[in-house]
C-alpha cells in the first residue's frame, strides 16, 4: 500500500511539474528595425508587442529598438537574428537574398497589380513557402508585413517617364534584382546602407533614392529631394523575422501564439500604412515637393522587362506567373 501511495505521489508530482509549459516560460525580447518609431514598421511592432504582453499575461515582454539601435543596417541586424543576438526584426527584403535566395522573386518590378493582389499572395501558400525557406538559414520568418509600393525621388528633375530619369545616380537596396532593373532603365543604381542615405543626398553624392511613401515621410526627405514620382515600380514586402534560437526555446503554445499574432499585427500594420498614404502625399507636397501622380508606368515597365529573362535561371517562369496570375 505504501509503495502504491509513493508511486501515486510521484506521478502527481510529475504531472504538476509538466503542467502547461507556457505558464512557466518568461522572456524579455528585443525587436529591432532600421526605421523610426513613427514609421509603420514600428507602429506594427508596438501592436505586436502589446498583443503578446496581453495574451501572455505579461510573461513575455517585447522591447522595441528602432532607428538602427541594434545594428548599422538591415544586413547586420539580420545576422543578429541568425546568431540569436536579436530576437525579432522587421526588415525590407533588400539584404535577405543572401540568407534565403528564393525571397528575391518578390523584388521583380511590376509583379503585383494592387494591394488586394499583394495580400492574396503574401498571406497565402506562396507567401508561406517563401517564409518557410528561411529555416535553412537558421531564421524563423513569422509573416509578411510591408513597406509598400516603392517610388522614385530625386533632386534634379521632375520624372514622368523613364527617359526623364536616365543617368540619375540613385541609392538602392543591396539587391541584385533591383540593381539590374534600374540599370536596364538607364539609371546608375548605387547600393548603400540605409543609415548613410540622408547624408549622401544632402552632400549630393547621389541624386536620388527609391522607397515607399512612409519611408520618405519618416525620413523628412523633402529638404533634400524636391521631386517625387509615384512610379510604384516595385512592391516592397517586409518579412517579420525571429531568431530560430529564441523561437525554438519557447513552448509550442507560445510558438503558435507568435505566428498567429504576427499575422494579425501584419494585417493591422499594412492597413495603417495604406490608410495614411494620401495624407502623407499631401503633406509632402505642402513642403514644396513636386509630386508627379500621372507617371507613365508603362515606360518603366517596358524598360525593366528584360530582367525577367536575365534571372530566368534563378527564378522559374512558372513561379513568377503563379504570383502574377494569383486571383
Amino acid at each position: 500500500m505504501k509503495k502504491v501511495l509513493v508511486f501515486g505521489l510521484a506521478v502527481l508530482m510529475a504531472i504538476m511539474l509538466a503542467g502547461p509549459a507556457a505558464a512557466q516560460y518568461k522572456a524579455t525580447m528585443k525587436l529591432a528595425s532600421t526605421q523610426s518609431m513613427d514609421h509603420p514598421y514600428m507602429v506594427g511592432a508596438q501592436k505586436f508587442a502589446d498583443l503578446i504582453k496581453e495574451r501572455t499575461n505579461g510573461r513575455i515582454e517585447i522591447k522595441l529598438y528602432p532607428s538602427n539601435q541594434l545594428g548599422k543596417g538591415e544586413r547586420e541586424m539580420t545576422e543578429g537574428i541568425q546568431q540569436g543576438a536579436i530576437d525579432l526584426l522587421v526588415t525590407s527584403t533588400g539584404p535577405l537574398g543572401g540568407f534565403s535566395p528564393s525571397i528575391n522573386i518578390l523584388d521583380f518590378p511590376f509583379l503585383f497589380r494592387d494591394n488586394a493582389h499583394v495580400d492574396l499572395v503574401m498571406d497565402g501558400p506562396i507567401g508561406r513557402k517563401l517564409l518557410d525557406d528561411f529555416e535553412k538559414a537558421n531564421i524563423k520568418a513569422l509573416s509578411f508585413w510591408e513597406n509598400g509600393f516603392r517610388h522614385l525621388t530625386n533632386a534634379k528633375v521632375s520624372v514622368k517617364k523613364v527617359d526623364d530619369a536616365k543617368g540619375l545616380k540613385i541609392r538602392t537596396m543591396e539587391n541584385k534584382v533591383h540593381l539590374a532593373a534600374w540599370k536596364e532603365a538607364g539609371l546608375n543604381p548605387t547600393p548603400m546602407a540605409w543609415g548613410e542615405v540622408y547624408t549622401a543626398l544632402q552632400q549630393k553624392v547621389i541624386d536620388g533614392q527609391e522607397n515607399p511613401i512612409a519611408v520618405y515621410y519618416a525620413s523628412k526627405f523633402w529638404d533634400v529631394q524636391k521631386n517625387f514620382s509615384l512610379t510604384a515600380h516595385v512592391y516592397s514586402p517586409s518579412p517579420f523575422l525571429m531568431s530560430k534560437k529564441t523561437f525554438d526555446a519557447m513552448p509550442k503554445e507560445d510558438q503558435e501564439l507568435f505566428v498567429k499574432t504576427s499575422y494579425e499585427a501584419g494585417t493591422f500594420q499594412r492597413k495603417t500604412n495604406r490608410d495614411a498614404e494620401e495624407a502623407k502625399i499631401q503633406e509632402i507636397a505642402s513642403k514644396g515637393v513636386t509630386v508627379v501622380r500621372d507617371v507613365d508606368r508603362e515606360s518603366f515597365k517596358k524598360a525593366m522587362a528584360p530582367i525577367y529573362d536575365q534571372f530566368s535561371s534563378q527564378f522559374s517562369k512558372a513561379d513568377i506567373e503563379a504570383i502574377m496570375n494569383a486571383k
